[in-house]
């Protein structure tokens, strides 16, 4: 059990950061100018103004089930967080900075992401037909990490805010035949937003939103590969910005993930892998060749830009020979072909 909820998560977690930040992982970088673009719920005032970014999000996928079956929903996605860099001036006072460099460690203002979830557990078919709606509500905040240099004065301050969220969740079921249901999952975005400007309605937007549904005693049914006696139910269904998939161990049908990008089902993080790389649509071997070859300037601004691509060039910086040359390329479909 351990082990196949491991490899879900590791799938959902993937997704949730795919373009968080991208090569070369910098912040002065023009492609990560335009963050946050995969899977984004979006404040319903700024949609009506760009309705190429939609607030509101459904996954509809069909649930074999027993008479004594639970539905447990989990809605994840990443909430913009605003890092300012301050120094520390006289009378105690803080004044942003862009960049600040304290005991040998330089700090950039830039923008990360908490991870936010909402889970709905153990839904009964009853409680399911009568449909359950769960408010998103995170209120605003920030929290502040003091930087002092190495006599223990403090020079300054990373001060890390984000913006409240309102919106909804709304999970219901209706049963298109005995023991067959049609399980809906309906997120709605409805935070004020004071401007319409796009910065603003970033810090207030659900980025990288998916869902992942998890059934005891049913079975979910493939949206890519449905039965020939179920195809007509499955092509009913309506998945708006997001694809829902099976995850978890081959032909185990309890676990599915609706993501908002085109998976195929069970997915899987490829085992030479050496770690989220934020960018799916890349080879391994290529982003590490590619950050290994970068110059000093380069690494410390990569470093110094978020603590997530620190992460990532330290974790690079540390491979083995034998592990680079694993990413060298691995053949899984041979058997495949044959069988065809």
């Amino acid at each position: 059990m351990t082990t196949h909820v491991d490899s879900v998560r590791a799938i959902a977690d993937a997704v949730l950061y795919e373009g968080y930040v991208l090569w070369p992982y910098r912040r002065s970088a023009l492609k990560n100018q335009k963050r946050w673009t995969f899977g984004g719920v979006y404040p319903r005032a700024h949609s009506e103004r760009h309705h190429d970014d939609p607030w509101a999000m459904q996954t509809q996928c069909l649930l074999e089930a027993r008479p004594e079956a639970r539905v447990d929903v989990s809605v994840r996605f990443l909430h913009v967080v605003e890092r300012q860099v301050t120094r520390a001036m006289p009378g105690g006072r803080l004044e942003p900075v862009d960049e600040l460099t304290v005991a040998g460690e330089r700090h950039l203002s830039w923008s990360e992401a908490a991870e936010r979830e909402i889970t709905v557990a153990a839904l009964s078919l009853d409680e399911l037909a009568a449909c359950q709606a769960v408010a998103i509500a995170v209120p605003s905040a920030s929290e502040t990490e003091p930087l002092t240099d190495q006599a223990g004065e403090r020079r300054g301050a990373i001060v890390r805010s984000w913006k409240r969220l309102a919106g909804s969740i709304t999970i219901g079921a209706a049963e298109v035949r005995s023991g067959l249901w049609r399980v809906t999952v309906r997120i709605l975005n409805t935070t004020p937003l004071d401007r319409p400007v796009r910065d603003e309605a970033l810090e207030r937007t659900f980025c990288s939103t998916h869902t992942v549904l998890r059934a005891t005693a049913g079975a979910f049914v493939s949206q890519t590969d449905p039965p020939d006696e179920l195809r007509d139910h499955a092509h009913a269904c309506i998945n708006d910005n997001t694809w829902p998939v099976l995850v978890g161990d081959e032909d185990d049908r309890s676990t599915l993930l609706s993501s908002p990008i085109i998976l195929e089902d069970y997915p899987r993080i490829a085992p030479e892998s050496p770690g989220d790389l934020f960018d799916g649509g890349e080879i391994d071997q290529m982003l590490v060749l590619n950050i290994l070859s970068l110059t000093d300037e380069e690494k410390a601004e990569m470093r110094d830009s978020d603590p997530r691509t620190r992460a990532i060039l330290e974790r690079t910086e540390s491979l083995s020979p034998e592990q680079l040359m694993s990413l060298h390329g691995a053949v899984r479909e041979f058997g495949m072909a044959r069988e065809r």
